[in-house]
């Protein structure tokens, strides 16, 4: 059924699904900037940034930060509202489930839309903070495999497809992302900061430490095995591989300066978002055919 759609349609819904996942990156990536820069509440009201869209005279690094956030979240917001009403439209061409996925992330954006207001509203409490972060997160895993599942006419045979490697595939993803909440908390109680500098909320930065280990270790020797066993899937396990080695560096590197260069813990936060992505597209990749397509 999938194949029957037409490659114009196909291809222009996964070129969307591509932008709106790199915009998502980007959102996740500023936002982290945000709070490394303490711009959180750069813009005092919500939606309006000092009631205009465009503020001029307050305009300045963090300013811009939070009004540009905003400005990237109602893109995507848009995007996907226009995917998911193209989706239904186009839904007897589609893979199984695509339009009530794409429906799914227009919800979740709209929840973060009202998370992010919660969070200037109520003046940066950790726990909503957290659940912002979070819920990006998932949007980032959502997007990637919905892209990925529209490429899905493009794979090779199923054969040699299981559960067995979607399941493994969607652990990682899962371990990641509980990995990631781990961090969220974290970062937006400033724990690792004011552990370094006070010996203060030193358990937030132990969890996340203790957390990267076995999940680290757990999707390399994820991804030493689908390199071993599935060819095709080669690419996405080496760049996950790749991806949480880094993690790991930056993690070391953002300690060892005391948190002191913003563009690192960025970094570490962008190099999160991107494995979360790479895994969600392997779990997809690795689904029996009789339900992708």
């Amino acid at each position: 059924m999938f194949g029957a759609m037409q490659p114009n349609k196909r291809d222009g819904l996964a070129a969307l699904c591509a932008h709106l996942l790199v915009a998502l990156i980007a959102l996740v990536v500023i936002g982290g900037a945000t709070r490394v820069m303490e711009a959180g509440l750069a813009c005092p009201d919500w939606p309006l940034c000092y009631g205009s869209l465009l503020p001029g005279r307050q305009m300045n690094l963090q300013v811009f930060l939070e009004w540009f956030h905003r400005l990237d979240a109602f893109v995507v917001g848009v995007g996907l509202l226009v995917l998911t009403s193209v989706s239904w439209w186009w839904r007897r061409e589609l893979p199984k489930g695509f339009p009530l996925l794409a429906s799914l992330s227009l919800v979740l954006v709209a929840v973060q839309a009202g998370l992010g207001a919660l969070t200037v509203t109520l003046l940066l409490p950790f726990p909503v903070v957290t659940a912002h972060l979070l819920t990006a997160l998932v949007l980032v895993a959502l997007l990637s495999g919905l892209s990925e599942l529209l490429r899905a006419g493009s794979l090779t045979s199923s054969s040699g497809r299981s559960l067995l490697w979607a399941g493994l595939t969607a652990f990682l993803a899962t371990a990641v992302l509980v990995q990631c909440l781990l961090g969220g908390l974290m970062a937006s109680q400033w724990a690792a900061g004011r552990c370094l500098s006070a010996g203060e909320g030193c358990s937030w930065l132990l969890m996340h430490r203790l957390g990267a280990r076995p999940v680290g270790l757990l999707v390399l020797l994820g991804s030493g095995l689908l390199l071993w066993k599935r060819p095709a899937e080669r690419p996405f396990a080496l760049a996950a591989a790749l991806l949480v080695l880094l993690q790991i560096a930056l993690g070391v590197l953002s300690l060892r300066l005391s948190l002191s260069v913003p563009a690192v813990t960025v970094a570490h936060q962008l190099g999160a978002a991107l494995l979360v992505a790479v895994l969600a597209a392997l779990t997809v990749r690795s689904w029996p055919e009789v339900l992708r397509g």
